[in-house]
């Protein structure tokens, strides 16, 4: 039987130094011989202080040196073939089978989340974690970032790494007193370096962030400015404007013809009529009713044709709510020319309120347009019912004669 000597412990650090030698993955950066090092340097420290008996520190050291030797032929279960080289190995020393079951259970201890039996396996789980602790944490780190991007295949951000680094921090726990008294607070200082960090980062993400959003803004703001209406809208209310225009025209042209016409039939008829009423009483209802009818028609177009003008004035809340229509005179004749001036250089500052008021004023036309044509409807009905009405009282009156 092989004795646990300082041989054994040589013979297996020159069996690890061999095996890494070989072929080995790609990219094995942080499980290397050095972290195998450090990992017995570890655990010399830990379980000197832990009060491990001679043996017992040498078998956590033997497991100290093979628990990551099964990352040359295996990286996501390194822990089980770490377990069945350390077996191989050590039965091929002749070491007995109890000790054996005691390296192998600690090097399967390391798996996480750690489950340690005995002082062997947690020193080592401890040993295994003592990165955590050291100044040069951040360093470390990086390479088995680096180390999960070659080999693994995972390629994470430094501070997506830093925050599953930070979960582990949280999470873990030493398992010996030394640990938990000693390397604790060494743990929890490069725990708030590692938090603060993570802090300038999210500091930093969430600045860049907000100009980003500011630069978004800035530029919604310029395409809003920049957006302007299609040639299309333009011409649509040219074309309207001009048609309302035609129509106003028109209609004021039919109540002219009215008025003139009805003016000359009244005047021929007060001429010629009249003067006859002694001879022919007989026609001065039937005159009368024309001449009403006439009077009638002549009011009613008269009234289409009327203008109506407003104050004439307006504030500068007005101009602010966009409640007046500067594009009819009716609104501002009344004003200051630099009031004036004023209220329309603001609504040539925003697309939307000069389109709105375009499009008021397009409507106070149309409006004014239906009043014009009610009014010229009814003169032309009361013309067409006078005149018929006229025409049947004449023939009764020459009938009765």
């Amino acid at each position: 039987m092989t004795k646990i000597d300082q041989t054994l412990l040589k013979n297996t650090e020159q069996f690890l130094v061999e095996q890494l030698a070989g072929t080995v993955p790609a990219g094995l950066i942080y499980h290397s011989e050095e972290h195998a090092r450090n990992v017995v340097a570890a655990v010399d420290e830990i379980g000197r202080n832990e009060g491990l008996t001679e043996e017992q520190l040498i078998l956590a050291m033997v497991s100290a040196w093979l628990h990551d030797i099964g990352f040359i032929s295996s990286v996501d279960k390194h822990e089980e073939e770490s377990a069945r080289i350390a077996r191989d190995f050590l039965i091929a020393k002749g070491l007995k089978d109890e000790n054996i079951r005691q390296v192998e259970a600690a090097i399967m201890a390391t798996m996480i989340p750690q489950t340690p039996k005995d002082k062997i396996a947690a020193v080592l789980c401890d040993a295994d974690m003592y990165h955590l602790t050291t100044e040069n944490y951040f360093e470390l780190a990086n390479l088995m970032r680096e180390e999960n991007k070659l080999v693994k295949n995972i390629d994470m951000s430094r501070t997506e790494f830093e925050k599953m680094s930070y979960d582990l921090f949280v999470n873990h726990q030493f398992q010996t007193e030394y640990g938990k008294s000693v390397l604790q607070k060494k743990k929890e200082a490069n725990m708030k370096l590692l938090q603060q960090r993570l802090e300038k980062n999210e500091a930093k993400r969430d600045k860049k962030v907000n100009k980003q959003n500011k630069e978004i803004k800035k530029l919604q703001g310029k395409l809003e400015q920049k957006k302007g209406y299609s040639r299309g809208v333009e011409s649509m209310f040219r074309l309207t404007a001009r048609n309302q225009i035609s129509l106003s025209s028109i209609a004021d042209n039919k109540s002219n013809i009215l008025i003139s016409v009805n003016a000359i039939i009244m005047s021929v008829t007060m001429t010629v009529l009249v003067s006859r009423f002694e001879e022919t009483p007989n026609i001065i209802l039937p005159t009368l009713t024309f001449l009403i009818f006439c009077m009638i028609t002549i009011v009613f177009a008269i009234l289409s044709t009327r203008p109506n003008i407003s104050s004439g004035t307006f504030d500068k809340k007005d101009i602010k709510l966009n409640k007046v229509n500067l594009l009819f005179f009716g609104n501002f004749y009344n004003m200051e020319l630099d009031d004036y001036e004023w209220a329309i250089g603001e609504l040539m500052k925003n697309d939307e309120n000069l389109y709105s008021t375009m499009i008021k004023d397009q409507y106070s036309l149309g409006k004014v347009l239906a009043k014009k044509y009610k009014l010229l409807r009814i003169a032309y009905n009361v013309f067409m019912v006078g005149i018929f009405i006229s025409v049947l009282t004449f023939v009764f009156a020459f009938i009765t004669i």
